[in-house]
C-alpha cells in the first residue's frame, strides 16, 4: 500500500501498524492522510474482486469533523472534491463496502438509509444505466428529482453502529460477490445483500471534508475546521 497526504499531514509506521494524522486548521484548506493500493491504476485494474479485510483501529475523538474509515471502493468522485480521490479521472457511480464515519455536515445516502455517524455501509452501481440519461437532463433544473432517479440506479445499504471509536476495536469486512458482512470484536454487526461491483481498491483515510446530497436536493460540499489535530491509528492489518 502507498500513502498520500496533504502538507503537514502524515502516515507514520508504528510497532504494529500505522498512524494517519492531519493537523489542526480552519475551513480554508483540505487536509487528508490516506493509504491505498490502487494509486496510479485505472478503475478497471483495481486489484480486488472479493476480500476479507481485518484490522484494529481507534481515532482521536468520537466526534471528528469530516470523514474517516477503511474498506473498499472504486474511487468514484473523479474531478469532484475528492475524499483523497484523483481529480483528473471522470466521475463514476459509487461501489463501496466499508466502515465509514461521517460528521453531521455529511449526508451520504441517495435513499432513506443512515447517512451520518459511524456506519457499516455499501453501495452497488453499474458502470452505466439508461436512467442516467434523464438524470443528467433533469439535474440542472431539479436536483431533488435527480436524486430520486439516482436512488433507482444505485443500490445502497447501511447501519448506524454504536461503537466507541476512540477505543481500540477489532473490525472485519467480508466482501463476497452476493453479500457483505461487517464484524466488530468478532461479533457480526451487519450483513447486506448489497455487494459492490468489482474491481475495487483498498482505502484507509482520515480527512476534514464533508459532502451532502440530502432529500431536499441541496448539494453541499467543502471542508471543515478541526481545532485539534485528528488521527486514525490502525494495527494488525490483514487482507
Amino acid at each position: 500500500m502507498k500513502s498520500r497526504t496533504t502538507p503537514n499531514a502524515s502516515v507514520d509506521k508504528t510497532e504494529s501498524g500505522y498512524l494517519l494524522k492531519i493537523p489542526a486548521g480552519d475551513s480554508s484548506a483540505y487536509r487528508f492522510a490516506q493509504m491505498d493500493d490502487y494509486f496510479g491504476l485505472s478503475r478497471r485494474k483495481f486489484p480486488h474482486h472479493s476480500l476479507t479485510l481485518s484490522l484494529r483501529a481507534r481515532v482521536s475523538s468520537n466526534s471528528l469533523p469530516g470523514t474517516w474509515g477503511f474498506g473498499l471502493w472504486n474511487d468514484p468522485f473523479g474531478m469532484s472534491l475528492g475524499f483523497g480521490g484523483r481529480r483528473w479521472q471522470f466521475p463514476a457511480l459509487p461501489n463501496a463496502a466499508w466502515f465509514f464515519s461521517a460528521s453531521k455536515e455529511n449526508h451520504l445516502s441517495f435513499g432513506d438509509k443512515p447517512a451520518q455517524g459511524f456506519l457499516a455501509q455499501s453501495f452497488s452501481a453499474p458502470k452505466f444505466h439508461p436512467q442516467l440519461i434523464p438524470t443528467g437532463l433533469v439535474f440542472p433544473f431539479s436536483r431533488k428529482a435527480a436524486r430520486k432517479l439516482l436512488s433507482r440506479v444505485i443500490a445502497e445499504d447501511s447501519s448506524a453502529l454504536g461503537v466507541d471509536v476512540a477505543q481500540w476495536h477489532a473490525y472485519r469486512i467480508e466482501w463476497r460477490r452476493r453479500s457483505v458482512a461487517w464484524y466488530v470484536d468478532e461479533v457480526q454487526v451487519f450483513e447486506s445483500p448489497v455487494s459492490p461491483n468489482p474491481p475495487l481498491g483498498l482505502v484507509i483515510w482520515i480527512d476534514n471534508q464533508f459532502a451532502a446530497f440530502p432529500p431536499n436536493g441541496r448539494i453541499k460540499f467543502g471542508v471543515l475546521e478541526n481545532p485539534e489535530p485528528a488521527w486514525l491509528e490502525i494495527a494488525d492489518l490483514a487482507i
